[in-house]
């Protein structure tokens, strides 16, 4: 089980490098339109349901071997997900069924809470690879 945990963590690292790398040439977007706004959130939420699968997946398979301290932080991992999900989602919804082409303070919303997303991911890898340096699985 504990090799199902390491796996588990490579992914997410490889799920957090993906988000990174392809979220950012979408900050070029307008975000002035549907689908931009679409895609951008459609981005988001598979990147949470995948860290919230994943981080599940490796906290319950740590929690089997026996390993207390990966266990917790692939399951905050998933947490975070989870959270992610439902505060980041809820509000580019929001934004997004009362925003227009023409709604430049709308736009500037969805554009900060893209940003936010982002740094958030930034914040949530960099805090994972320290953690992984500290804690061995």
């Amino acid at each position: 089980m504990l090799i199902l945990a390491l796996i588990s963590a490579v992914v997410l690292l490889v799920w957090m490098g993906f988000f990174m790398m392809g979220s950012l040439p979408l900050l070029i977007l307008k975000h002035d339109t549907p689908v931009d706004s679409r895609f951008i959130r459609g981005l988001f939420n598979l990147y949470y349901l995948a860290i919230m699968a994943t981080g599940i997946v490796g906290a319950a398979s740590a929690a089997i071997a026996g390993r207390a301290a990966p266990a917790l932080a692939l399951g905050f991992v998933a947490a975070i997900g989870f959270a992610g999900r439902h505060w980041f989602i809820a509000r580019m919804d929001r934004v997004r069924s009362t925003m227009s082409a023409d709604d430049s303070f709308g736009i500037r919303r969805f554009r900060r809470l893209h940003i936010a997303g982002m740094l958030f991911n930034v914040l949530l890898l960099a805090a994972f690879c320290v953690g992984l340096t500290r804690v061995s699985l």
